[in-house]
């Protein structure tokens, strides 16, 4: 078995997972933190739902919706003639539905701290609500932003239950690192799978590094203003 394929796989199913969080991470939490919309309390507890439900309710749920007879499956089958289930895409959607309430939890807490006088400033300057979002909010928060899109990778590297349920476990295709040490486990190879916990543990610790230091660096920042 050769690691560096799977490794590649495993990254880039994070990144994208990653890409597709962002937006939608930092959006929705400006609407709960800064724009308090009503059924703010709703959307909260609505984000957060994949960080309480077991992963393999995420993986059947997508299942479902993207199978070939789902409804979301059935369109994309009829128009692109593909399935989306038992490919990385479907693996890098599970990992970014997994991974999004540490993201959007983490940057909520960031924008928390952005001193809102300074928002309100902006505004009586004539500053619609998007222009203080990206040159006031989103500025001043950006370490607190970067460290929770961080975490939601890390997360992300590491999604299993729902992975293998949507996604399967596809050597060349769909196998991340978790999903090969739990293969190597099941087939015994213990080396093999001590080899794939350790460039696991390696990565998830550098990427774990860097979060810490942007967050004490947010912290900081907070602290000295």
């Amino acid at each position: 078995m050769e690691i560096l394929p799977v490794i590649g796989l495993t990254l880039q199913i994070a990144l994208v997972a990653t890409i597709i969080d962002v937006p939608f991470a930092v959006g929705l939490s400006w609407l709960i933190i800064k724009k308090r919309v009503p059924g703010s309390f709703v959307l909260d507890i609505f984000m957060s739902l994949p960080l309480a439900v077991p992963p393999v309710v995420v993986g059947y749920l997508l299942l479902m919706l993207l199978g070939r007879n789902g409804p979301l499956g059935g369109i994309i089958q009829n128009v692109f003639g593909a399935d989306v289930t038992f490919t990385w895409v479907a693996a890098a959607i599970a990992a970014a539905i997994v991974s999004f309430p540490l993201m959007a939890r983490t940057i909520m807490v960031s924008m928390r701290g952005v001193d809102p006088v300074l928002e309100r400033s902006a505004r009586s300057l004539g500053a619609g609500p998007w222009r203080v979002l990206f040159t006031i909010t989103v500025p001043l928060a950006y370490r607190g932003i970067l460290a929770g899109i961080l975490l939601g990778f890390v997360r992300a590297m590491s999604e299993f239950g729902a992975t293998i349920v949507v996604a399967g476990n596809i050597p060349g295709r769909t196998q991340t690192l978790p999903l090969a040490i739990f293969s190597r486990v099941q087939l015994g190879d213990d080396d093999m799978a001590l080899r794939l916990v350790a460039v696991s543990v390696g990565l998830a610790a550098l990427t774990l590094a860097l979060h810490n230091w942007l967050l004490e660096r947010s912290q900081g920042n907070t602290e000295a203003r």
